[in-house]
């Protein structure tokens, strides 16, 4: 046996039938999916520009992070280095191709991978993940960095 939700407008004391299933319908569900990676670290070498197909220029940073652990047989504590490919875009990518070696950066954005044929054996595919930026805060010290560089530049806030 169905039954049906019978709601009433407080304002009119008008009883409407199916009102509630067309209020839960009028809102999507409110899920939280997302997709966001923050990294600090220093950059390996100088920021490569780079050119697609189609003659749009991106940059790519290699971004090294760090992370410590220590090592119950040893009692000591042992380093692990990780390496992240940076694409940056856009205007962004204006102020990320100055970024020379070493620069200690904060950058956010999203992971995204992509699949390439290998050149000798077109039957083998490899699967490749970046970061795909979409802010990056320089972090150097005051006197190393320039007074132009030295803020967050964030293109979505440019825009506006």
């Amino acid at each position: 046996m169905l039954t049906q939700l019978i709601v009433t407008s407080a304002a009119s004391s008008v009883w409407e039938p199916g009102a509630a299933r067309k209020s839960a319908l009028a809102k999507p569900p409110q899920f939280h999916i997302s997709n966001n990676v923050s990294l600090i670290g220093f950059t390996g070498k100088d920021a490569e520009v780079r050119t697609t197909k189609n003659q749009k220029t991106y940059v790519v940073l290699s971004l090294a992070t760090q992370t410590s652990y220590k090592d119950k047989k040893t009692d000591e504590y042992v380093n692990r280095t990780e390496w992240h490919r940076v694409i940056v875009w856009d205007k962004l990518s204006e102020f990320a191709r100055k970024l020379t070696k070493g620069a200690h950066l904060a950058v956010d954005g999203e992971l995204v991978s992509r699949e390439f044929a290998d050149k000798e054996h077109k039957d083998v595919k490899h699967r490749i993940w970046e970061v795909r930026a979409t802010s990056i805060l320089k972090l150097d010290r005051a006197e190393k960095a320039g007074p132009e560089e030295d803020a967050e530049f964030n293109p979505e806030e440019d825009a506006a």
